[in-house]
């Protein structure tokens, strides 16, 4: 099923709005997986970014794509094979570090809603040009931080931007404050130690804690 751009951002929105955090995901070992879905997801943190960035990451996807409660979705996409595995696997969104036309083409051929990355006033204008309103913006410390993001809000209004890239719980509020920003998205959820270690009460705890942060 094919889906505007438009319906994609609008469809991103919801799943943004969730939590004010999207665990961004690196997992080695699918049976981690399962784990630790649950364990965010009873923090109180229902989606889930995992990147493409491994091995086992479409094996892990397909394993929390069965988390009752959970949306997972797909992350570093970067060419049309990453978007048809990512849906293959049951991924429910998808998100990349900048856009591309054949990307953004192929995001929308399968009806898969995009967080497509931006870094610049430019690369944003393109993308709202195309009909993208909900953004990710990346990476956010090193591309200008929070200090950046405001300066877009008063030209930009309409974008509202996921900021990824160095979003920590000593800066989350910074970014979460600002009026476009609709969530952020932070790997410190989930610490590999210590889903390695199996401490899913601890990752509980860490999701739990940033649920409650405030937008």
């Amino acid at each position: 099923m094919t889906m505007t751009p438009a319906e994609a951002s609008a469809k991103a929105a919801e799943i943004c709005e969730l939590a004010p955090i999207v665990p961004v995901l690196i997992v080695e070992d699918v049976a981690h997986a399962a784990p630790l879905a649950a364990a965010l997801v009873a923090g109180g943190l229902p989606a889930l970014e995992v990147t493409l960035r491994t091995d086992a990451a479409l094996e892990v996807i397909a394993e929390m794509a069965r988390v009752e409660g959970g949306v997972v979705g797909a992350g570093t996409l970067l060419t049309p094979k990453d978007v048809q595995r990512a849906v293959e696997a049951g991924a429910k969104f998808g998100v990349s570090p900048g856009a591309t036309d054949t990307l953004l083409d192929a995001c929308e051929e399968a009806g898969l809603p995009l967080l497509p990355g931006a870094a610049s006033a430019t690369e944003a204008m393109r993308l709202l040009e195309r009909g993208y309103t909900i953004q990710k913006f990346f990476p956010a410390e090193a591309a200008g931080g929070a200090p950046f993001l405001k300066s877009l809000a008063s030209p930009l209004p309409q974008i509202r931007f996921c900021p990824t890239g160095g979003v920590s719980p000593k800066n989350a509020r910074d970014y979460l404050s600002l009026p476009n920003v609709i969530c952020a998205g932070g790997s410190w959820v989930a610490p590999k130690e210590m889903f390695k270690s199996g401490d899913w009460a601890g990752i509980e705890r860490l999701a739990a804690e940033a649920a409650t942060l405030p937008r």
